[in-house]
């Protein structure tokens, strides 16, 4: 199965106007036999080296198919309260791994019920509410910088820049460490990649080897972030798992991942439908019902242009699709077909469960699109459906 193809796999050669012609648009589709696929490849490399692997929820939270991946993965990964909170309440029984820039005074105590390891952003993090987690029974985590950066054309995803608000230094480490400070820690954790292969994870353990490895043989865990394309076609496993055992045994330390992308990538789909087509100059549009700023917001904040079914770039007919919102960059991409769309033709993106029923917006009043759930034996199940109330509700009324 070619990359370029991956997106669609789940289909298995057939149109989507016919899989999903009966379903409202714009929908997203998560699918099941995906899902499981990607799950069954991480409880390989978990059982295969040791690590342990969660989901950060971040790039995936549809609670709705946890269950589902409960047998695949050691828990959830949050960046906050709510997030571990639906870890805790919607995955039972698993870990709850929660890291964030800053806590909030007002919420720690909360937090403390839902989450089992509690990772800290800043020495002055963890001077104010390390004691209060470790007595609490919490194994306590520092987020380290290995400054190493090897993010290219992503700047805005690279935790490693000049100046980047996210993790310790060493310098920083060593100017206001103190021996209380450094018996609160369970553990380090690091996070630098994005959409990334297993030789970028290899560069940057050097790079951490280099800066903390004097410190790791005391701790009891190593959690290597998220970013792992690890069920990407090509990804290289070998190197993950000779990556991550290499650093459980060297270090002594129980190793985590936390990839989001790599548990759902290439497990959804949006669905939409062409609500008008036109020609300005030299360039024929089409209007669609699903937004870029709305439905799929990182087409713009990464950017790049979503895989679609049917698309050729060596087709005769060239067309910029667009949303039907006032943003004139609502822009989803330049695709290429091989006759021109009409109003009312279907068309579907893939790998649309990440980054976008977690991260969609109702901008211009747009509707949020529905989620249904396509089983392993074809049959859809609605998960939810939204309307003018979660519009408005968002917006005002009592508190």
């Amino acid at each position: 199965m070619g990359g370029a193809m991956a997106p669609f796999a789940a289909l298995a050669g057939r149109d989507p106007a016919a899989v999903f012609a009966a379903l409202p648009t714009p929908c997203y589709v998560l699918d099941e036999a995906a899902l499981r696929r990607n799950g069954e490849l991480l409880a390989g490399v978990a059982a295969r080296t040791g690590c342990k692997i969660l989901l950060a929820q971040k790039a995936f939270s549809n609670f709705a198919v946890y269950p589902l991946l409960a047998g695949y993965l050691a828990g959830t990964e949050a960046s906050g309260l709510y997030e571990a909170r639906l870890g805790a309440e919607e995955m039972p029984g698993k870990e709850v791994h929660v890291f964030c820039a800053a806590y909030r005074a007002e919420e720690f105590s909360e937090l403390l019920q839902y989450a089992d390891h509690i990772v800290f952003n800043s020495l002055n993090q963890l001077a104010k509410f390390g004691p209060a987690a470790k007595a609490a029974g919490k194994s306590v985590g520092l987020r380290v910088n290995p400054e190493c950066s090897t993010q290219e054309g992503h700047a805005i995803y690279d935790p490693c820049a000049p100046g980047s608000r996210l993790g310790v230094t060493r310098a920083q480490w060593d100017a206001a460490m103190t021996p209380a400070l450094l018996a609160l820690l369970d553990g380090l954790h690091f996070h630098t990649l994005c959409e990334q292969d297993a030789d970028a994870l290899e560069t940057t353990l050097e790079a951490v080897g280099e800066r903390f490895g004097d410190v790791l043989p005391r701790m009891q865990w190593l959690n290597m972030g998220g970013g792992h394309h690890i069920t990407r076609p090509g990804y290289d496993l070998p190197r993950l798992e000779r990556c991550l055992t290499a650093a459980r045994d060297r270090w002594g330390v129980q190793v985590y991942l936390e990839p989001g992308e790599a548990v759902a990538l290439n497990a959804g789909f949006l669905v939409s439908r062409v609500l008008d087509v036109g020609q300005n100059g030299g360039t024929a549009f089409a209007i669609l019902d699903t937004s870029a700023a709305c439905h799929m917001p990182d087409v713009l904040e990464m950017p790049y242009r979503p895989p679609l079914w049917g698309a050729d770039d060596a087709a005769a007919f060239p067309v910029r699709l667009g949303g039907p919102t006032c943003l004139s960059g609502d822009v989803i991409g330049d695709y290429r077909f091989a006759a021109p769309l009409r109003e009312g033709d279907l068309l579907c993106f893939g790998d649309m469960a990440i980054y976008t029923t977690c991260k969609n917006n109702t901008f211009n009043g747009m509707p949020l699109p529905a989620i249904w759930l396509r089983a392993a034996d074809g049959r859809f199940t609605c998960l939810r459906r939204f309307g003018y109330e979660d519009f408005k509700t968002r917006l005002g009324g009592l508190c």
